[in-house]
């Protein structure tokens, strides 16, 4: 997927397929640097190139905790969104 394919759906509830597609390209780097490290026997080079891993996958992470947080809040719209609901009454 090239970077002109994509758009936002402005559409997101639970996910946002943004993220979805960031956190899928930053873990094919993650795995694109833990070949190279695996490859690279200069030391300062595979150090340089750990650090990259390192910072990779911490984005991962944050877009992981980023998700999250989009679904909870969703959820708890949900919840509320429902409590109104006059159907139930």
């Amino acid at each position: 997927m090239n970077l002109e394919d994509l758009r936002c759906a402005h559409a997101c509830r639970n996910s946002c397929g943004l993220l979805k597609e960031a956190m899928r390209r930053e873990n094919e780097m993650v795995k694109f640097y833990e070949r190279v490290a695996e490859m690279c026997d200069y030391p300062d080079v595979h150090d340089f190139v750990q650090g990259l891993i390192e910072q990779r996958s911490a984005n991962v992470l944050k877009i992981v905790q980023k998700l999250n947080e989009l679904q909870v809040r969703s959820q708890m719209l949900d919840g509320v969104m429902s409590s109104y609901d006059p159907a139930g009454c």
